[in-house]
């Protein structure tokens, strides 16, 4: 490949083993600017890639997949590693995109990717699970986890280091200490980890004692007799490892950048018969200076300049995100209620909560990655006459779905959720896509489930949501809104009310969120082509529905038609079915949305619903097939 002569050379792992020292060295910048000028194109994960690519190449020097297996944290640091088994093609240069690399790792796009993943915090239960079956099956094999230091913030992993020691006698962990996570860290284990740099101290007194005692008669012997002397000189003098008191021995800190060093260490941890963690310190975006400098801003970004790093210029009059109307509109609310607060699981400008952060810093929370503890924290809250609004991707509230049933909805708390990227993350793929939250929401009891149709609307429901005083839940995409005026002071909406936008005596379309705007297009297009006179209703409420107006819509209607960004399978269609079936009344329903399947990743929204069936011609052209049938009136319909 042109301008990376040695990157080129490297069709598989053991192909590192044939270079020379300055040609590893060489790699490692060969890498960095391969990495670079994709994500320039694509956007993708910047900052996490350029801080582990001598660990990574260390890794493959010391260890053999796929025989062995690493088993990445999040997986968003795993570029280098794909770059270095057999991926450094075409498809790298469309990571994230259609027919590219996925930006994740994945068991089905290579062999040596052992355990996939999107979210943080699995790597050590996964590992754990791996090492299980090789000791079950006596293999000679190694595991090995990576995982960053923001990932000890998730409660599965504390669970996982709980467990390892009375496991396996072998599991190495690399530590990946970079002292950012997406945001900045927070609480007592980010805390801890920034002080567990071996004190000088401890070390020269460990290593004099050590030197002096081997050199005298019965010295050795004596050494036994002191190690509880050296423990409580190392607890007074630097913190204790809380590794080794879960029964891991712990190495470290180790220079993440420095090969030669890191190679040795894993190969001692080969040879080592207890569980090990290896503590790599590394720095998120080394060798591009403005990711150095930004780590926060450059853990992931979207397309920009290679030299400069300025990201490329939006068009012009470009409305405002979904997620920064919430943020700006939350911290005026606040500013008016002083019981309102904000809660995340670290990502403050992801949610667009860093506007409450600024304005408000005393009520607003960042819990780290740990979702469940988020959505208890906000249920305690609101038992104590607050009003908790907690802010969590769609993909990520998945993880908190025992709290919400358990200690929210149950106790039927005020607790508002706010769901950013509901819908589809095209570039991220199916371990990002929010397309199940409808599903698991529903069936909920004491639920209050909505989205809007634009940005405005966004702002009227989430007073709605805060001064409903139940469990209240509200979607919104990805991106960007429509550019719609947005009011001084939002309003509150009638819970359970659908919006008429359009009425007809044909075919009612009930349309949730940007399927909204589709639906116009629909109802425009039938309109003109075949004169018919379609009725529009904006949902508004997945839960409770509005079953007044669908039940007039099934009497008066030949055809019901559901346009939703969730999975069909639980979703609007099958609240509209299921109500329509419990009362008897026998009207055909057309649902569209999201099929029974994981939706990969691609290089747009309109790209993968064009893919899957669901771009405006694709849907006109089953709502025409639907009404074929109802009317049997093919020519009518044709012409």
């Amino acid at each position: 490949m042109d301008g990376f002569p040695i990157l080129s050379k490297i069709q598989r792992p053991q192909d590192l083993r044939s270079l020379t020292r300055q040609e590893i060295v060489a790699l490692s910048e060969e890498i960095r600017t391969r990495i670079i000028r994709a994500t320039a194109q694509n956007g993708g994960h910047v900052g996490p890639n350029l801080g582990v690519v001598e660990l990574t190449i260390a890794l493959h020097l010391a260890f053999e997949t796929p025989r062995d297996s690493f088993c990445w944290d999040v997986s968003h640091q795993g570029y280098v590693h794909k770059l270095l088994t057999g991926r450094n093609d075409e498809r790298f240069d469309a990571i994230r995109k259609t027919d590219g690399l996925s930006g994740f790792l994945s068991r089905e796009e290579s062999q040596h990717d052992a355990f996939g993943a999107g979210h943080a915090g699995t790597c050590l239960s996964a590992a754990l699970g791996m090492c299980v079956a090789r000791d079950l099956k006596k293999e000679n094999k190694h595991v090995v986890a990576i995982a960053g230091d923001a990932a000890f913030t998730c409660g599965i992993t504390l669970e996982a280091l709980n467990n390892i020691a009375c496991s396996t006698k072998k599991f190495i962990l690399v530590l990946n200490d970079n002292e950012w996570s997406i945001a900045k860290n927070v609480g007592a284990l980010s805390r801890y980890f920034n002080e567990l740099i071996t004190n000088p101290v401890y070390d020269r007194l460990h290593k004099d004692a050590q030197s002096f005692l081997s050199q005298i008669p019965g010295g050795r012997s004596f050494m036994k007799l002191v190690s509880k002397a050296k423990r409580d000189t190392k607890e007074l003098l630097a913190p204790s490892s809380i590794f080794e008191k879960l029964g891991l021995r712990y190495l470290g800190p180790i220079d993440g950048h420095d090969i030669d060093s890191m190679v040795r260490f894993f190969e001692f941890a080969k040879e080592s018969d207890e569980p090990i963690v290896l503590h790599i310190l590394t720095k998120k975006g080394k060798g591009f200076p403005v990711a150095l400098k930004e780590p926060e801003k450059w853990h992931g970004s979207g397309p920009f300049d290679e030299k400069t790093g300025a990201p490329k210029a939006e068009k012009p009059n470009t409305p405002p995100k979904y997620q920064d109307v919430f943020g700006e509109c939350l911290a005026e609310l606040a500013l008016q209620d002083k019981s309102i607060t904000g809660i995340t699981a670290a990502m403050p400008a992801g949610t667009g909560l860093d506007a409450l952060e600024k304005k408000i810093p005393d009520r607003f929370y960042d819990v780290g990655i740990a979702e469940e503890h988020a959505v208890l924290m906000a249920a305690g809250m609101a038992t104590q006459g607050l009003k908790p609004v907690c802010a969590i991707y769609s993909t990520f509230l998945q993880r908190a779905y025992d709290p919400i049933i358990h200690d929210v909805c149950l106790q039927n708390l005020p607790v508002t959720f706010c769901l950013d990227r509901a819908g589809l993350s095209p570039n991220d793929g199916p371990t990002h896509h929010g397309v199940f939250d409808l599903s698991f929401l529903r069936c909920v009891p004491n639920s209050v489930v909505m989205q809007p149709k634009d940005e405005d609307e966004l702002q009227d429901m989430l007073l709605t949501g805060i001064s409903s005083g139940k469990p209240a839940f509200i979607r919104y995409p990805r991106g960007n809104g429509l550019g719609v005026t947005l009011k001084k002071s939002p309003k509150t909406l009638e819970i359970g009310k659908a919006e008429v936008l359009r009425r007809g005596d044909t075919c009612s379309i009930w349309a949730l969120g940007p399927f909204v705007e589709t639906a116009k297009k629909l109802a425009e297009e039938l309109s003109d082509r075949h004169n018919l006179n379609c009725s529009l209703v904006n949902v508004r409420f997945v839960k409770p529905l509005d079953l007044d107006l669908l039940f007039k819509h099934a009497s008066t209607h030949d055809l019901i038609v559901t346009l939703e960004d969730n999975a069909l399978m639980g979703g609007l269609g099958s609240a509209v079915a299921e109500s329509l079936q419990a009362h008897g009344l026998q009207v055909p329903v057309k649902s569209f949305g999201w099929p029974d399947a994981f939706i990969p990743h691609g290089s747009s929204v309109s790209q993968l619903r064009s893919q899957y069936g669901l771009d405006d011609q694709s849907i006109l052209s089953s709502i025409e097939a639907a009404l074929n049938k109802k009317y049997k009136r093919v020519a009518c319909l044709s012409g």
